[in-house]
């Protein structure tokens, strides 16, 4: 007998194994996936997503289309079925389009063309804006060289700065350096002339300002479209055309319009779905664009409206914005700057004016990369920032900017959502915290971060609470070496890798599916359905603190307060404990008011009869000892 039972035990155990087996090798890569629990430790999870294809210059033919390969390629974007691919190192854009998990060429955007007739207005727009660029330069030199006297008068005699720009011009004078008082009258004279050159010149650039922008608005009003003349050349056929040059990203509005940003030519274009132009966006002539700066857009979104804005290359005032018809109209979303008293009042009262000029500046940093929601809200990512201030929320690497560029993301989560919240402090790069280089945002607000540094994907509710985490580093499916770009087509997840030059597509698992299910469903009103699905969550990872929190913010707003405070102290929430504790205090004092009062009246009541009973009898007591007296 005792036989038997062990045979039975162990065809048990093969049994047992085969299926997790099975289970496991169920066709798909796999990806370590995981969340965090109320102590920031790290808790494994169900794969959230799989990787179902993989996507490089082989699977999509390109060695037929022109024998050119991808090469590092940096950005994504998705309209419909299309998936665009920015392929800068081929100066060329991919238009991809998907059949079922499968993606083919269905054309290759290299070029631009334009059928105008008209260009010598075009032609003078960009002569006038050149001799501007010209004279802006003479300014800076100008102004340069009255600002290097400023200093070296105020740094004194013995200072390097009063060597370098004065002692010359006083030998060539003929001054003696000694003779203080001819010094001096001879260095105001200086910086009045020099004043008075800066001065001349700046009325030369206002009135250059004024005529480049006069001539662009002749030829604007004309239709001539071009801005950029030396850009363009007419072909033998008459068609006047323009290569794209080192595009970094792309954006394509409801009416197939393109928008792309070709970094490399100083400009945003904006052309027709027969890659026809229709506008180009230059680099402002306005007083605050410095224009000592290359224009070098590198990332583009678009709103309904047709506005434009640009993150661009060394400008820290925010985000270029442009209405829909070429006009620059300012700057948005610029990053503040987090510094200490301490370290202000070091630079400002204890260093040296070199130590200074070598240290680190106190301004706003650029952003690393953009993307607009279908409400016209605008998600940056930043990766600059100082690792002290990630955890008390001062480096905000996530931010949503509304029409004011104010951040409005919502943070209801222990933990801002700024991927890992764990890593080696002072440590090299590779175990520093995530830098997130890309973010897309779903229709439901859910939005997914890329990090680079360790190849991950972090995915976040409405509400900033993270959802899972999954992704390494790599060179195995699902691993990434350089990742640069993500983009959703629905719920699946697109992501460019630039040194492997190739694009991985994830398909979320059951798991990852009854998630979202769970949160579409407590977003549409459903709370019977979406707290059955966060039990169903729980089947499948039963130490899943969000699936707490979903049932009890489903429970909650069926006015099942009890339960409610049951499933939050379960997820360690205690804002929402003490939300639903409220409510549950509330409801128990409009159900027992009138218990309530009569207790209240017995206690304030009885006690007044009874020192009122009392007082009666004594009364009575004493009349009656006051006749017995008599």
């Amino acid at each position: 007998m005792k036989r038997l039972q062990r045979i039975m035990t162990a065809l048990c155990c093969l049994m047992l194994l085969a299926t997790s087996v099975a289970l496991a090798d169920d066709g798909f890569s796999t990806s370590y996936t995981y969340t965090y629990d109320y102590w920031d430790d790290v808790q494994e999870s169900p794969d959230a997503y799989r990787v179902v294809e993989m996507i490089d210059s082989t699977t999509l033919g390109l060695d037929s289309l022109g024998g050119k390969r991808l090469n590092r390629p940096q950005s994504l974007f998705v309209q419909g079925d299309d998936l665009y691919v920015c392929d800068t190192g081929n100066n060329r854009i991919l238009q991809l389009r998907r059949e079922g998990n499968s993606f083919s060429v269905s054309r290759i955007i290299d070029t631009v063309y334009d059928d105008k007739e008209d260009y010598d207005l075009a032609d003078a727009s960009y002569l006038q804006n050149k001799e501007y660029e010209k004279i802006v330069a003479e300014y800076n030199a100008a102004n340069k060289d009255l600002l290097e006297i400023r200093a070296a008068q105020e740094a004194g005699f013995e200072s390097t700065e009063f060597t370098s720009a004065i002692s010359p011009l006083l030998t060539e004078a003929g001054i003696d350096i000694e003779a203080t008082s001819a010094v001096e009258e001879f260095i105001a004279g200086l910086i009045e002339e020099k004043q008075q050159a800066v001065d001349e010149v700046s009325e030369r650039m206002d009135a250059a300002r004024q005529v480049a922008q006069e001539a662009a608005d002749q030829a604007r009003e004309a239709g001539c479209r071009i801005w950029q003349y030396e850009l363009w050349t007419v072909g033998e056929d008459g068609n006047v055309s323009s290569p794209l040059n080192g595009p970094n990203d792309i954006s394509v509005d409801e009416e197939g319009n393109i928008y792309v940003a070709d970094t490399n030519s100083n400009r945003v274009i904006k052309m027709d779905k027969d890659c026809r132009l229709l506008l180009e966006f230059i680099k402002p002539l306005d007083a605050t664009f410095d224009q000592s700066q290359a224009f070098l857009p590198r990332k583009i979104v678009t709103d309904v409206a047709g506005r434009v804005y640009a993150l661009c290359q060394n400008i820290n005032k925010g985000l270029v914005k442009y209405e829909n018809d070429g006009t620059f109209s300012g700057f948005i979303g610029a990053n503040t700057v987090s510094v200490s008293m301490a370290e202000y009042i070091w630079k400002r009262y204890f260093q040296t004016k070199e130590q200074r000029a070598q240290s680190a500046s106190f301004v706003p940093t650029e952003y690393e990369n953009i993307y607009i929601d279908k409400d016209g809200f605008i998600y940056a990512t930043n990766i600059v920032y100082s690792e002290g201030d990630l955890l008390w929320d001062n480096a905000k690497p996530i931010r949503r900017l509304n029409s004011l560029g104010s951040d409005i993301l919502i943070k209801n989560d222990r933990r801002p959502p700024i991927g890992d919240v764990q890593w080696v402090e002072g440590g090299p790069e590779a175990t520093g915290p995530s830098r997130l280089v890309d973010i897309t945002v779903m229709d439901d607000d859910l939005y997914v971060a890329l990090d680079r540094i360790r190849g991950r994907l972090f995915g976040y509710d409405s509400q900033g609470v993270l959802l899972w985490a999954f992704g390494t580093r790599g060179n195995v499916e699902g691993a990434f070496t350089g990742a640069v770009s993500l983009e959703h087509m629905g719920r699946d997840l697109l992501v460019l890798d630039q040194f492997k030059n190739s694009i991985t597509l994830f398909q979320t698992t059951e798991y990852g599916d009854t998630i979202y299910k769970a949160t579409e469903a407590y977003l549409g009103g459903d709370y019977d359905r979406s707290a059955d699905l966060w039990r169903d969550v729980l089947k499948m990872n039963a130490n899943y603190p969000l699936a707490f929190r979903g049932i009890g913010r489903a429970v909650l707003r069926q006015n099942q307060y009890e339960d409610a405070m049951e499933w939050f102290k379960l997820a360690h929430d205690r804002e929402n404990y003490g939300r639903a504790f409220k409510l549950y205090r509330k409801d128990w004092v409009e159900a027992n008011v009138w218990w309530i009062i009569l207790i209240v009246a017995a206690v304030l009541i009885i006690p007044l009869a009874v020192g009122r009973i009392r007082k009666m009898k004594w009364e009575v007591s004493e009349h009656e000892r006051s006749k017995v007296r008599k």
